[in-house]
């Protein structure tokens, strides 16, 4: 995450102070979980915790029941507070997605994160030509102008994808898509990120518009088609990449 915190120290200030430094400490644990630091190493005892980053026993315990409750720690008796392997990890947790981006990037993880989206969008895309209201076609619409606006340089790309995306995942008028919302978001931020550093590589406008158009034309069926050649795009773009075809360079 990229909230920035108030020093760690003070957590006995205000309420609201101690709740910045509770997240903060969820915030640090939890990159030094996800990227490894504790392969090697037994987790520390919350006492250690407390006095390695200059808090309360309260503000290190809190922080630990958040972490254990999207399934990074957990406690045993007479083994104390041990890292849970990543299969228990909550992956849908958007703290989690943005830990585990932190790590060494790998086309593997890119293409999972796109072998889910098109188990998910291109339903969303066909819900939501049956069932979108007008209201939900103009934000739909209005993802996709942003889009044409940050061709220009009038807006940024990533937010502008994400915002058409988004848009569909709530047209479909239900209510499981539209909590995707935040893991879609997270899983387009990382695949247009890395994709558009490839040279010549931009979002492709014309495609974007072909899912609106279905959508907008009431089928469900062009809607559902279109969503998948888009996401489809990105897949055959990441088999490239493995068979060395191009490189894919993290942005800076």
């Amino acid at each position: 995450m990229s909230t920035k915190y108030p020093s760690l120290g003070a957590d006995h200030a205000r309420p609201q102070l101690g709740r910045n430094l509770t997240y903060g400490m969820l915030d640090s644990l939890g990159r030094a979980i996800v990227t490894g630091r504790y392969e090697a190493e037994p987790f520390p005892t919350e006492a250690e915790l407390a006095k390695q980053h200059g808090v309360s026993r309260s503000v290190t315990r809190e922080a630990v029941k958040m972490l254990t409750a999207k399934g990074l720690l957990s406690a045993r008796p007479r083994q104390g507070t041990i890292v849970q392997p990543a299969t228990s990890w909550n992956l849908f947790d958007t703290d989690v997605l943005s830990w585990l981006l932190e790590r060494q990037f790998s086309v593997d993880l890119l293409r999972q994160f796109n072998q889910l989206r098109v188990a998910i969008e291109p339903e969303a895309a066909a819900l939501a030509a049956r069932v979108a209201t007008e209201a939900d076609l103009q934000r739909i619409s209005e993802g996709l102008a942003r889009m044409a606006d940050a061709e220009r340089g009038e807006d940024d790309p990533l937010d502008a994808d994400i915002a058409f995306h988004v848009a569909i995942l709530r047209a479909s008028g239900n209510p499981f898509y539209a909590q995707f919302r935040d893991m879609v978001a997270t899983a387009l931020r990382t695949s247009i990120r890395f994709t558009n550093r490839l040279k010549g590589r931009t979002a492709n406008l014309a495609d974007h518009a072909a899912v609106r158009d279905a959508i907008v034309a009431r089928d469900p069926a062009a809607a559902h088609a279109a969503m998948r050649a888009l996401i489809g795009d990105v897949l055959e773009l990441i088999e490239q990449v493995e068979a060395g075809e191009q490189h894919l360079h993290p942005a800076k």
